[in-house]
């Protein structure tokens, strides 16, 4: 009950956000699933051969089931919430409504009602983003993507990201970090067989941990909490690779000891990163040779 409200209240601050930035009359309404009498006013049909998709459209996968679902919906009802367009070239491009126009093209439609507004790429994305994020159509990879994208192509600072947007800071922070995580991992959240809160924890861990953690979150169910514990126990413990690499060079410097001295090198190793070097000999002269070869 508690994530259902935080979700609510997220959306509800998104709207508001959108509501108050100035980027035209109406702007929260076009983005809402019911049109307002405001809305139907400004609204027109376009010719949907003229409409081209949002090329800063942070979405980029699409379910198939709901696109049929909402293409029967179509087909009985006819399109009752118009698109958002902007101004390009001798057409126009979507802002808002993909859903909308790639169902219509299903149905066979010809024309959409739509709202035009000249915006610019800036406000394109910020609304592409809003109205997906209000949806909760976004997977946190797509959000991430989306906000370092306002970053690069537009300067914006993570505060700017989070105020134009109306999450927090640290939510935009996050969302940005788990883009450093491995591909496959990655796709494992774009699938939402891996949530935000599961994988936070995997971001300071090397890939191959990473992944095979992400992969024990989903087959036991393990919960964010629980993943955050797997990660700083993997953490503490160095990796088989490491182990292996490790005992190698420990071999190796015996071997050249024992070559050099002419007896038996043992070298021991602590997790804590103290030791022991232990030299056997057999009679007084052997350690007298060592004694020898130390001092020269």
């Amino acid at each position: 009950m508690g994530g259902e409200m935080s979700t609510t209240r997220q959306k509800e601050d998104i709207m508001a956000v959108a509501k108050n930035r100035g980027l035209g009359r109406g702007l929260n309404a076009l983005l809402g699933d019911t049109p307002t009498p405001e809305v139907m006013r400004q609204t027109t049909q376009i010719p949907i051969s003229k409409i081209s998709p949002n090329s800063y459209q942070p979405r980029t996968r699409f379910s198939n089931e709901q696109l049929e679902a909402l293409t029967d919906s179509i087909r009985r009802e006819g399109v009752l919430m118009p698109v958002l367009l902007r101004p390009r070239g001798d057409g126009y491009e979507l802002i808002a409504g993909e859903r909308r126009w790639r169902a219509s093209q299903a149905a066979g439609l010809t024309e959409i009602p739509a709202v035009i507004r000249n915006v610019n790429d800036l406000q394109a994305l910020e609304l592409a983003i809003i109205e997906n994020e209000q949806r909760d159509d976004l997977t946190a990879i797509e959000s991430g993507r989306a906000y370092r994208r306002m970053m690069d192509e537009f300067g914006c600072t993570q505060q700017q990201v989070a105020e134009k947007i109306g999450v927090s800071r640290v939510q935009v922070s996050n969302l940005i970090r788990l883009l450093q995580l491995a591909d496959p991992i990655k796709e494992l959240i774009e699938k939402r067989e891996l949530s935000m809160g599961q994988a936070r924890p995997l971001v300071s861990l090397p890939a191959h941990i990473g992944e095979n953690l992400a992969r024990q979150c989903i087959e036991h169910g393990w919960s964010a909490r629980q993943m955050e514990r797997e990660a700083k126990k993997a953490a503490k413990e160095p990796s088989e690779t490491t182990k292996q690499e490790a005992d190698a060079d420990v071999a190796a410097l015996q071997d050249e000891l024992t070559r050099k001295l002419g007896l038996h090198v043992e070298i021991i190793c602590r997790k804590n990163g103290s030791g022991e070097m232990r030299i056997r000999y057999t009679q007084a002269a052997e350690l007298d040779g060592v004694l020898r070869k130390l001092r020269n």
